[in-house]
This record gives C-alpha cells, sequence and structure tokens, in this order.
C-alpha cells in the first residue's frame, strides 16, 4: 500500500523525531550509475577517447558533475586545465540533460521511506551536489517531487557537502533545528557534512563511496533505506 512501511519499526503518523529527513540523492535515493555512464562515454567519444566502465564511474560520482568530468578524463588519459574542464563540464551537462531517466531506478526502500515519512508529518528534504534543475526533474519523474519539502542542489548556492552550508540551509528552509534532523546518504562527503552541521549522519550501504562504508564515522550504518524506521527508533533511544 502506498506510503505504507512494512519493517520492524515503521513511521506513524505524528512522528515526535525526527522533525526533518535530509536524504542524499545519487547512490540513496536513486541508482543513476547507468545513465550517468551513458553520458560521460558520449562526453569522451566526443575527444575520441576510451570508453569508461560501470563500474568505473561508480567510482567517480561525487563531489558534483564538475569533478566526475574531471575524474573520466583523467581516467581516460587526458588531464585538463580549468578552461577545458569547464567547457567540458558544459558539454556534460547537456549531455546528461538527455539520460536524467532514461535506466536510472530508485534505490529499495526510497519511494517507501519518503512517502511514509512525509505522511508521517516528517519534513523532508533532498541535498545532493547534483544541478538543483536535474534533481527536480528526476524526483518528478518517480513521483516524487510532491512529498519533498526542499530541495538543495549543487547549484543552488551554498558551499557544496562536505561542507555543512547545503544542509543548515535545507534546514532553514524547512524551520527546523539541528538536533531534529537526521541526514541520510551514502558517502563520505554526506556524513562529513552532517558531522559539520551538527546532526545525525545515517549512511547507507550499496551506494557510491571509495571508503568503506563502516569507516565513514556515521551514527548508524544500516544496509537499505527499509531499515531507516528501526535504525532512527534505536538511535533515539541510544541519544
Amino acid at each position: 500500500m502506498e506510503g505504507r512501511v512494512v519493517t520492524r519499526s515503521s513511521p506513524g503518523r505524528g512522528v515526535n523525531w525526527p522533525r526533518a529527513l535530509l536524504f542524499d540523492l545519487d547512490g540513496t535515493l536513486i541508482d543513476s550509475v547507468p545513465d550517468l555512464a551513458n553520458a560521460v562515454n558520449e562526453l569522451l567519444a566526443g575527444d575520441a577517447l576510451p570508453p569508461q566502465s560501470l563500474d568505473a564511474v561508480r567510482a567517480m560520482i561525487g563531489n558534483g558533475v564538475r569533478k566526475l568530468v574531471e575524474r573520466a578524463y583523467r581516467a581516460a588519459g587526458q588531464a585538463l586545465d580549468s578552461h577545458a574542464l569547464d567547457a567540458a563540464t558544459d558539454r556534460m551537462m547537456g549531455i546528461y540533460g538527455r539520460h536524467l531517466t532514461n535506466r536510472t531506478v530508485l534505490m529499495p526502500g526510497a519511494r517507501e521511506m519518503v512517502v511514509a515519512y512525509h505522511m508521517a508529518g516528517v519534513r523532508i528534504a533532498v541535498v545532493t551536489n547534483k544541478p538543483e534543475a536535474f534533481t527536480r526533474e528526476i524526483l518528478s519523474h518517480f513521483g516524487l517531487q510532491s512529498h519533498v519539502h526542499a530541495v538543495v542542489g549543487g547549484d543552488t548556492g551554498p558551499a557544496r557537502k562536505p561542507a555543512p552550508d547545503m544542509l543548515l540551509h535545507a534546514l532553514k528552509q524547512l524551520r527546523t533545528g539541528t538536533g531534529n534532523a537526521v541526514m541520510v546518504g551514502d558517502s563520505p562527503a554526506d556524513i562529513d557534512a552532517a558531522k559539520a552541521a551538527g546532526i545525525a549522519g545515517f549512511a547507507v550501504r550499496g551506494g557510491y563511496t571509495t571508503v568503506p562504508v563502516d569507516n565513514l564515522g556515521a551514527d548508524r550504518v544500516i544496509s537499505s533505506l527499509m531499515e531507516l524506521p528501526a535504525a532512527l527508533d534505536a538511535f533515539r533511544v541510544s541519544a
């Protein structure tokens, strides 16, 4: 049933804590690697450079599109200066804009958690280094836009993760304090940003990180988003 979560502990209506959940996007709510890899390889092909594998691109994701482009060119054997990197990033934005939802899918539990916590009165934000317009289009494609109260993207304005600024900006939009929020992500940038912002950080396995999830320093590690309610309950009791 839409909005109902079958877990060991499920969010009911009127959740008192947390008052806000901040979700990363890539590797947390969505698996976007296939579309990102197609876009990267189309970009590289334009410069007669060899394609990169799905696993290789997965390891490149994090810290925004510009960093992905920089890593892809370096892996293909070509280092770009700042001007060339800017130009390649602009081309990548156009290419990826045509690949946003061709093969991208929701991560297990993503829809259930976002819908259920929204229905329970929890404020929901998506905080991602992906451009805001792309993020909104992806959320709309999966029918999640109406369940999300705030979207903070890499070009929204605040300094990007792992700086705390994007998270604090989201909390300001949600009118929620740091003690009543949890950041849920899959990478060092997510957990480091949560620490810097002074909020709890939960890490999800199966995302895009080159650092073992258990070494991220998260307050809790969960195997999938379906474990989020039980993890939140346990964390609140132990805090």
